[in-house]
C-alpha cells in the first residue's frame, strides 16, 4: 500500500484524531448523564475532595483495577475516567498509525524516528509512574 499522495496520509491521521476526540467526548457525556441520573443535580463538590497528602489527590479511584471494576458497575466517574483515557490515548494511536503509514511508504528514516517517539511516549506513560522519584 503506497501513498503517493501525502494528502491521503494526512486524511487518515486526521480521521483517527477526529474519531478519538469524538469517541472520548461521547464516553464522557455518557458518564456525565450517568452521574446526573445517579446523583441528581446536587453539588458535586462532595465527590471531589482535595487530599494533599495523597497521590492522586482526589477521593475517587484512578487505578486501572478500580476503573475496570467501576465500569462493570457503571460507576459514572469510572466512565468519565475511561473517556479521559481514550482522549489521552488518541495522540499515541496517531504516532502508532504514523509508524505503519511510513512503513507502508517504505520510508525507513521516518519509521525509525516515529518508532523512537512512540517508544518514548509509551515509556513515559507506562514506566515512569513506577519510578518512586517521579511520585514524590
Amino acid at each position: 500500500m503506497r501513498f503517493r499522495d501525502p494528502d491521503k496520509m494526512n486524511d487518515l491521521v486526521s480521521s483517527l484524531l477526529r474519531f478519538g476526540v469524538l469517541l472520548s467526548s461521547a464516553i464522557i457525556v455518557v458518564g456525565a448523564v450517568l452521574a446526573l441520573a445517579k446523583y441528581g443535580s446536587s453539588s458535586t463538590s462532595n465527590f471531589f475532595t482535595y487530599l494533599p497528602d495523597r497521590i492522586p489527590h482526589g477521593t475517587f479511584n484512578v487505578g486501572l483495577g478500580g476503573i475496570i471494576s467501576g465500569l462493570a458497575s457503571l460507576d459514572p466517574f469510572s466512565v468519565i475516567e475511561l473517556g479521559v483515557m481514550v482522549l489521552l490515548a488518541t495522540p499515541v494511536a496517531r504516532v502508532l498509525l504514523s509508524v505503519f503509514l511510513f512503513a507502508a511508504e517504505g520510508d525507513r528514516i521516518y519509521v525509525y524516528v516515529t518508532a523512537t517517539v512512540l517508544a518514548l511516549l509509551l515509556f513515559s506513560i507506562l514506566v515512569t509512574p513506577l519510578i518512586p522519584q517521579f511520585n514524590a
